[in-house]
């Protein structure tokens, strides 16, 4: 059986003051004499002795703590969101608790309410769905602090967030631009509703002024590395007549590159590649795989500054504002080529 932990009473018994004035001590308390303070911290330690943070936060209604919910670590630039998130809350005298929804909404409630139960005082969120945001709305009109990491001005939540829609555009506008007319996108995420690639994708299309193909959608059932390998040999079986690949994230690209080093095919003289997300390993591939950047400390850091913001604000939380990032294109060996005539 554990041994239970030192309360205040067990230092005040071994040190003969009063539980108040160990309490004001263990807080540094100018009011006690510094060699006062001493002898309880001393005390304290020899106990292990550890504070009630429990009580504490009950006292004064915050705990300090902010929760982070985010939909799969298998994607590398969640991964660095979480470490980004966690040293810009640190900073701030803030834990972190973690929770992953593993891409599923059922999940992603249990997760809201569990960090509500523990008495979070904010949360940021990458939600499973970009368009089945009412569970959120409720913590929202609740006067509770959330910040979604990926945004819909109409959504009437706090998001900071890069702006998917015009990095996509400028992705296919870029390969628009070098000759490509067939080109086509793998686009694992639009399953739950995430859509925002896929209209870019199609805008730039018609800012082109050139005509839309369907049959060069390729919708993989995930968006690992595996997944791009496979949609890339749907994708050459069905003989498409592409001359460029847009997948819309660099995992997805890489599975692509695989496939075509392994099936002959050069990237980029026989198909141009474009990835999203800017993870090292798309950029330290055998050939450098042009992409859109994800700025993770930006995006991480004006999060961080937003939730923290609607925490201390005074009675009613102030309107939702959503900030899109406009990302940049990083355009590398894997794009630089025309379609050969």
């Amino acid at each position: 059986m554990a041994k239970p932990a030192a309360r205040l009473k067990d230092i005040a018994d071994k040190t003969g003051f009063s539980v108040n004035t160990v309490s004001l001590a263990l807080r540094g308390s100018s009011r006690i004499p510094p060699e006062t303070r001493t002898l309880i911290a001393d005390v304290a330690r020899e106990l292990n002795y550890l504070p009630n943070y429990v009580a504490t936060s009950l006292v004064r209604r915050e705990t300090r703590s902010i929760g982070l919910i985010l939909t799969d670590l298998s994607n590398p630039v969640l991964t660095a969101v979480a470490q980004a998130v966690e040293g810009e809350l640190s900073k701030r005298g803030y834990t972190t608790l973690f929770a992953t929804s593993n891409n599923d909404i059922a999940v992603e409630e249990r997760m809201i309410e569990t960090f509500r139960a523990r008495r979070a005082d904010g949360m940021l969120v990458f939600p499973c769905s970009h368009r089945r945001l009412d569970h959120i709305r409720k913590l929202r009109a609740r006067n509770y602090p959330v910040v979604l990491l990926v945004g819909d001005p109409d959504a009437g939540i706090d998001a900071v967030c890069m702006d998917e829609r015009m990095g996509a555009y400028k992705a296919v506008a870029h390969l628009l631009g070098s000759g490509h007319r067939r080109i086509v996108i793998i686009d694992g995420g639009t399953k739950l509703g995430n859509s925002e690639k896929l209209e870019g994708y199609m805008q730039a299309y018609r800012d082109a002024g050139a005509d839309i193909d369907t049959a060069l959608f390729i919708k993989p059932s995930g968006h690992s590395v595996a997944h791009g390998y496979w949609a890339a040999d749907a994708i050459f079986s069905q003989r498409l007549g592409a001359s460029a690949i847009f997948a819309t994230n660099d995992s997805l690209a890489l599975g692509v590159l695989r496939y075509c080093a392994r099936n002959g095919i050069r990237v980029p003289d026989d198909v141009a590649l474009m990835g999203f997300d800017n993870i090292e390993f798309g950029e330290y591939a055998a050939t450098p795989i042009s992409t859109v950047d994800y700025n993770v400390e930006r995006v991480s850091a004006m999060a961080v500054e937003r939730v923290v913001d609607l925490i201390g604000a005074e009675a009613e939380l102030p309107p939702p504002r959503v900030t899109l990032i406009e990302p940049d294109l990083l355009i590398r060996q894997s794009s630089n080529s025309t379609p050969r005539g």
